[in-house]
């Protein structure tokens, strides 16, 4: 069986997990003492809700374009996988996941595999969106990375002077 979904289809994708970030990141913003914590949390959560709306307009544009390649089942399981082992599974659960941490440096960390999860998951799917959308994937994936490298910086702790 070959992969049988739509550019849109992965967009939708996409723009769930975006908003599973941002819920995630809006519950720590009210919930950390943490004033760096805070303003980094906020800064992250405003950039989901960006790529909610970047998202959102590629989906207007894609509609339900096929891309012309035939994946694998192999693919298509590999696609699967991808989404279902994402650390956020949907709004409520990052959520929930936010509740449960105890500390600032826990709640990093989730944020930390939630962003390779989704940089992971948007380079998995370049191959079947059309090409005009490419650099838009490629943008967000760019943000993504510097989220990475940003959540990673705050875990090593305050610059020294």
């Amino acid at each position: 069986m070959a992969l049988s979904v739509t550019s849109g289809e992965l967009i939708d994708v996409a723009v769930g997990i975006e908003r599973s970030g941002a819920a995630f990141y809006e519950y720590l913003v009210n919930t950390t003492r943490d004033v760096r914590a805070q303003v980094m949390y906020k800064y992250l959560a405003d950039q989901e809700r960006t790529h909610i709306k970047t998202f959102q307009a590629l989906r207007t544009d894609v509609g339900d374009y096929r891309p012309p390649i035939s994946s694998s089942d192999e693919y298509a399981a590999y696609l699967e996988a991808l989404v279902k082992s994402a650390v956020f599974g949907n709004d409520m659960m990052a959520r929930r996941m936010a509740e449960k941490t105890s500390s600032d440096s826990e709640a990093i960390e989730i944020a930390i595999r939630a962003e390779k999860d989704s940089i992971l998951f948007y380079t998995s799917i370049k191959d079947l969106v059309r090409q005009p959308d490419l650099e838009v994937i490629d943008k967000i994936v760019e943000e993504e990375r510097a989220h990475l490298t940003q959540l990673s910086e705050f875990r090593k702790g305050p610059a020294r002077t």
